[in-house]
Formats: C-alpha cells, structure tokens, sequence
C-alpha cells in the first residue's frame, strides 16, 4: 500500500482502513471465513463526505448561485465517471482486491467499482485523518478550476441568473440587442440585460446568443457586488 499512499500524499495511521477500502465485495465473499470486510460500508460513509465537502465549497464560493444550480453542479461534480477519473489517475485499479470472478470479468477497469473505491478511500482517510485530510484529497482531485470550469459552463449564466431572481416576486429581465458591427461573415452584437427595466449588464460576442450569455455574467457580478 506504501505506492498507494505515496500517490495520495498521506499515510495510514491505521492500515487497515486503507486496505478496506481496496476491498471489492466479491473478494470478501470469496474470503468470507476468513471474516475479510468489503468497502460497501465505507463507500457510504463517503458518498456523505463527498457530498458535505462539495455543497460548503459550493455555498461559500459563490454565494449568488441559486440552490437549483448548486445542486446540478454538485451532481455534475461528483457523478461515477468524475470519480472513476480520479481513479485512473491515481492507478487505483491496481490495488483494489477482487474476487477471482470480477477479476477475470474486467473488473479492475470498471468505471462503477473504481468510482465506488474512491468514495471509499475518502471516507478511510476522513476516519484515519479527520475532515481535512478528506477535504485536501477532495479539493486536489476534484474541486480544481478546470473541474468546475468543465461542470459550470458559460452556457449556464442564464439559467443561473433566471434562477436568481425568481427568488423575488414581480421581477423582470429582459434581453436586448442594441448593436451590430461588422462584415455579415464576422459581426459583432452587443446585447444590454435589463432587470425591471434597468440596465444591469452588457455583454458582445460573436453571436445574439454569446452576448446574451456574457450580459447574464456581467449581471450576476452586478447582483454579487
């Protein structure tokens, strides 16, 4: 387990919470007299971990985002294919223990019992190390700025902003294209976002539907100040 932990950049004060971990149900059938624990236990335990980490990151990086758009992301964030990435890059196929059956089925490239082994190493180190040590892996592995650039993308200020202010009663937001510049083959438009008739944002582009996006941006960063 030392390549494993030299990876993670921690160390197991209890070893077998890391080798639990690594512990497919199918190994432990097969093992069963020899009273070996399977990681389905674990795996719950870190679904919970997982999900409390992302959801403060979330509620306390930005603070506009109404809770429909948090919860999207979140789900986006933390889906079996973001983990089963996390696992190919840390080569946790490797490790994990599996009975001869899945073995022989591929399991040790399956996306959904390698998503389930992170879930479980998160909870292993929260157990061995406390919220921290479950939160620098969490923050590392899945919490970057590409991995929330790639979940929340520019697509989603519209929605996001909608979503803002239909938290009050009686709100209006309007979108219009004041300009047009340049050749047909490559213009500009620059669209001004309106919220009960005043100005909030504006936002150019390439398209109505790119500067309509960037005026959303602009409005939500009004809003935020």
């Amino acid at each position: 387990m030392e390549g494993l932990e030299n990876k993670l950049g921690y160390s197991f004060k209890e070893k077998k919470l890391l080798l639990t971990a690594l512990t497919h149900s199918s190994y432990a059938n097969e093992n069963r007299s020899e009273g070996i624990e399977c990681n389905e236990r674990l795996e719950f335990l870190g679904d919970s971990v997982l999900g409390q980490v992302v959801a403060t990151y979330l509620f306390l990086q930005f603070p506009q985002m109404p809770e429909g758009q948090m919860t999207r992301l979140r789900a986006e964030l933390v889906c079996e294919h973001s983990l089963y990435e996390i696992a190919k890059a840390l080569e946790l196929g490797r490790y994990i223990r599996l009975g001869r059956g899945e073995e022989h089925t591929g399991g040790r490239h399956r996306e959904s019992i390698l998503a389930d082994a992170v879930e479980a190493l998160i909870a292993a180190m929260y157990l061995d190390g406390g919220i921290d040590t479950a939160k620098d892996f969490i923050y590392k592995h899945l919490l970057s700025d590409a991995d929330i650039e790639q979940a929340h993308p520019v697509s989603d200020y519209k929605t996001a902003l909608q979503e803002l202010v239909q938290k009050k009663h009686g709100q209006s937001l309007s979108y219009e294209t004041v300009s047009e510049s340049g050749p047909d083959h490559n213009k500009t438009f620059t669209v001004e976002l309106r919220l009960n008739g005043k100005i909030i944002g504006t936002g150019s582009g390439r398209t109505k539907k790119e500067a309509e996006q960037l005026a959303a941006k602009s409005g939500i960063e009004e809003l935020s100040k």
